[in-house]
């Protein structure tokens, strides 16, 4: 199944492959035919999902790559090791992030949930989008959220020191995710490498597992209602697999179809804004899309 499928001869990098809606990723382009990296926090529970991915695939052709990606060194150091091993690099599946129940700052000293599951994106594909281009047609894919509707960006308290609500704080980062998705389409125009954003629906994962807060608890209730990681990965693997959208770019999908983000995201000058900003945060003298 490996060796035939529609993606054999692609490479792809998952990130939050350990478990939920990334592993589920990594297992569906494993069995597409892909060779899948897999990037994880833990090296012990990475390699156990590389290898549950080879035993259910048989012949599926894997990769491990460690590191915590809200730190900005951890993630230079993956993407140096991705361009070290790979190749070429079809689709990237930026899918890593958490929801904290309390305020804490990474060694850069960024509002974790921020530097998570926004920057975290921004950093590994500018830090691979050479390689992206190298390998054209190729796709990235932003597992953001509906949750970004409710999101807020308060450029005064970016790092939420005047107040931190965990789940208003989740929305922002998922709002970020789209912004940077708009913004970087607009960027990556003719390059033949494509850029979309989705909402995977409500998922049972475990980003919310171990969370205090009443966000925490509502998660817990709510479980028995929420889809599986499985029904999770269906727009991720479609964007990242289906031929009905080559070349498209921009977009904002759930269940495997094209709807508009909210107002906000949609906004242009808000897209730049927060696109020069998150450069800022990440140490970029330039833009590193506008380079020769």
């Amino acid at each position: 199944m490996s060796a035939r499928g529609p993606m054999a001869g692609k490479t792809v990098l998952v990130t939050g492959a350990t478990s939920g809606i990334g592993y589920e990723t990594a297992l569906g382009l494993a069995g597409a035919g892909a060779c899948v990296g897999l990037v994880g926090r833990d090296g012990g529970r990475t390699e156990r999902a590389a290898s549950d991915i080879r035993a259910a695939v048989p012949g599926a052709q894997t990769e491990t790559f460690v590191a915590d990606l809200s730190s900005q060194g951890e993630t230079r150091r993956l993407a140096s090791q991705v361009r070290e091993r790979f190749a070429r690099l079809d689709v990237l599946v930026n899918n890593a992030g958490a929801i904290f129940d309390r305020r804490a700052e990474t060694v850069d000293g960024i509002e974790r949930t921020w530097a998570l599951d926004h920057l975290g994106y921004v950093l590994l594909t500018l830090e691979l989008l050479d390689l992206l281009k190298a390998s054209a047609p190729a796709r990235i894919v932003n597992v953001a959220s509906a949750a970004h509707a409710r999101g807020r960006i308060d450029f005064d308290d970016i790092d939420c020191r005047k107040g931190y609500q965990p789940f208003a704080v989740y929305c922002r980062a998922k709002l970020g995710n789209v912004l940077f998705t708009r913004a970087l389409a607009r960027r990556l125009a003719g390059s033949g490498v494509t850029v979309n954003a989705l909402h995977p629906g409500v998922i049972d994962s475990g980003f919310a597992r171990g969370n205090r807060s009443l966000f925490g608890l509502f998660w817990w209730l709510a479980r028995p209602l929420l889809k599986s990681p499985a029904q999770g990965a269906a727009t991720p693997l479609f964007l990242a697999t289906s031929p009905e959208v080559e070349g498209a770019s921009g977009g904002y999908y759930s269940r495997s179809a094209r709807i508009e983000p909210s107002a906000q995201a949609r906004d242009e000058a808000l897209q730049e804004r927060v696109w020069a900003m998150s450069l800022a945060q990440l140490g970029y003298a330039a833009d590193p899309t506008r380079s020769p």
